[in-house]
């Protein structure tokens, strides 16, 4: 289950966002899939969380957005974690139009547990 946390500066349009949050859980459960977690294009609730923050006066940074993506460390899906953003930086451009953005893929050991189906 990848989670999200998107930054974004207050000027960037609300529209944007919407495209972000619609384009995002697809794009990214492509670029994370890997054979210990294979993506089937049927996302279910709790696949991918995502947590949009608007940036404060006090954060600093130039991108208009970064996405940081989480996702559980596999050797599968780190041995070429920099092709898999780049593809997927270069996917939500297409999708998005955003002109500044940037995203930041984390690969953390870690275990995931919900409730329901």
């Amino acid at each position: 289950m990848p989670i999200l946390d998107i930054t974004y500066a207050a000027h960037v349009p609300e529209q944007s966002l919407l495209t972000l949050r619609s384009a995002l859980p697809h794009l990214v459960s492509l670029a994370v899939e890997c054979p210990e977690e294979p993506y089937d294009g049927d996302l279910q609730p709790g696949d991918v969380d995502l947590r949009f923050q608007q940036r404060s006066p006090l954060d600093s940074g130039g991108l208009d957005v970064v996405i940081t993506v989480h996702s559980k460390y596999v050797e599968s899906r780190a041995v070429n974690r920099q092709e898999r953003v780049d593809r997927l930086h270069e996917q939500l451009t297409e999708a998005t139009g955003l002109p500044e953005f940037g995203i930041y893929l984390s690969l953390p050991v870690c275990a995931w547990a919900q409730t329901g189906d």
